[in-house]
């Protein structure tokens, strides 16, 4: 069995001073850099998606702009795979499933934001795709939702989302019990 560390979308629109910050965007990167210390120290592979906008109404990760930057908690290395993609789901037009197959990976440990969004969709599809997947809790990064004439306060979207993937799309646990776990 080969897992992989999926990043997913850590880019700079989504923390301060981006078009598109989100709610703990900065922690939860933090959190992320310590599982990828981990995933590069024993040099397991290591795949970063970058959403870049194709719809020319595109408010965020506009093609050639700071926004669409990784973070530099998660700055991707020479030897890491990066993949770019232009939908919620990192599967859709990326090559990802023939490059997770092509390497034998069969499961994956997916970090990043949006949960609600390309969190979700992409974990829904790589348990459609055969994959194994966790998702780290802590290091994913949401927003508040406007449902009709109500907002939803981000924890609450991140509560619902994470519980709904958890125990039939992966298993869903906090960063560090996965690294507890895997010392």
């Amino acid at each position: 069995m080969i897992t992989a560390l999926l990043i997913v979308d850590v880019q700079r629109d989504y923390f301060p001073g981006g078009k598109m910050q989100l709610v703990g965007s900065i922690e939860a990167s933090e959190r992320i850099k310590k599982v990828l210390e981990r995933f590069r120290i024993e040099k397991r592979p290591i795949i970063h998606i970058q959403h870049i906008a194709k719809s020319k109404s595109a408010t965020f990760f506009i093609p050639n702009t700071l926004g669409i930057e990784f973070h530099e908690n998660v700055t991707p290395e020479e030897d890491e795979t990066i993949l770019q993609k232009h939908y919620p789901n990192s599967f859709r037009e990326t090559g990802l499933d023939a490059y997770c197959k092509k390497e034998r990976i069969d499961s994956l440990v997916i970090v990043g934001m949006m949960t609600h969004m390309c969190i979700d969709t992409t974990t829904r599809a790589a348990y459609d795709l055969g994959y194994n997947s966790i998702v780290l809790e802590d290091c994913c990064a949401t927003k508040d939702l406007r449902f009709r004439d109500r907002i939803v306060d981000s924890k609450d979207v991140q509560s619902a989302f994470l519980a709904a993937i958890d125990g039939t799309f992966a298993r869903v646990i906090k960063s560090e019990e996965y690294l507890r776990e895997e010392n």
